[in-house]
């Protein structure tokens, strides 16, 4: 099978690669006919974040079974989104439902340090595989995946429908909370440096029918006063601004990933303000299903910006910013040639 795998020199490579076994009475390999390049696939490749040299990058994915094991309630042909969190369920923290933060993730980062979803098929346990409604489309279900990961924070936060939240960048997760947000009846603004992606998230956002107020604004905006209650950091490198733009006895969640990034902080004013600052994670098992349920009333698709076949993947490079230009679209999305 095709593969983008990780070279030795943090750079993305087309190789080709036996198809994934079948290990497990209960695997399932999945033909991947979608799969989204996340903030964590673009920080790997600008080293921001770790990956395992000669791993197959990727873990955002939608497709169809292509076989399985003898224990699997899957059939051929059958629709699916993956999950690609996985996790052990014998370790302390998954014996409290904290399944995000298995302790046992060695080996099991899908698309870091497991082979992932930028290939032809992928195999997983079928308890990290769901099925997808028929009427969904593959556009729309390929964002799935970071819809979870935004429930998964947006409860850590114990967000309060009519609570304004104020969201920092304006890239693909961004714009997902923004929507699950204006869902759940939150007012929100939402701050991007970026004019284009100002731009483009006005455009992608403007028409949601929700009642609560939405503001794209940049950081100097005066609309940024008053605090709000919860402020979600979507960059991973952005809690100095988080602690300014935050009410008395509110909440930043830290959701981005920059492994190099680096804050001081007072701790005496997140006492004296009664702060919280919240490491959610990716998602919890059940941030699953509900992110598919949620998924058939948000314009998810609005969001991919960009579909670009497997062996063009470095003009998919060239548009996230990689390859010495500035990120210019939102979801960047690698698709099947049977997509095309």
């Amino acid at each position: 099978m095709r593969a983008l795998t990780l070279d030795t020199d943090g750079t993305l490579v087309r190789t080709t690669r036996p198809d994934p076994p079948l290990t497990r009475p209960d695997d399932v390999r999945v033909r991947v006919v979608q799969t989204g390049i996340c903030g964590t696939d673009r920080g790997v490749l600008t080293g921001k974040f770790p990956a395992e040299a000669g791993v197959v990058m990727g873990h955002e994915a939608v497709g169809r079974v292509e076989s399985t094991g003898p224990d699997s309630r899957f059939a051929p042909g059958d629709r699916v989104v993956i999950n690609p969190t996985l996790y052990c369920s014998d370790c302390h923290q998954c014996a409290a439902a904290r399944f995000q933060h298995c302790v046992n993730k060695a080996g099991t980062e899908v698309g870091l340090d497991r082979d992932g979803s930028f290939a032809d098929y992928i195999v997983l346990p079928e308890r990290f595989v769901h099925p997808l409604p028929e009427d969904m489309s593959w556009n729309r279900a390929v964002v799935v995946e970071p819809l979870a990961c935004v429930l998964n924070n947006l409860d850590a936060a114990s967000v309060v429908p009519g609570e304004a939240v104020t969201i920092l960048g304006a890239g693909p997760i961004g714009l997902v909370t923004a929507m699950a947000a204006l869902h759940l009846g939150s007012g929100v603004v939402l701050v991007e440096t970026d004019p284009l992606r100002r731009e483009l998230a006005g455009k992608i956002l403007h028409d949601l029918p929700v009642s609560a107020p939405l503001t794209v604004t940049d950081p100097d905006g005066a609309v940024l006063a008053p605090r709000s209650r919860t402020v979600v950091d979507t960059v991973g490198s952005l809690l100095d601004t988080a602690l300014e733009l935050v009410d008395i006895a509110g909440t930043v969640v830290i959701m981005g990933f920059d492994d190099r990034s680096r804050v001081t902080v007072q701790p005496l004013d997140i006492l004296r303000r009664g702060l919280r600052i919240v490491g959610a994670g990716d998602y919890n098992a059940p941030s699953f299903p509900r992110a598919l349920a949620l998924a058939e009333h948000l314009p998810l698709e609005r969001v991919v910006t960009h579909r670009i076949p497997l062996d063009e993947y470095e003009r998919a490079l060239e548009v996230i910013g990689v390859t010495g230009h500035d990120y210019r679209g939102a979801k960047v999305v690698i698709v099947s040639d049977d997509e095309q």
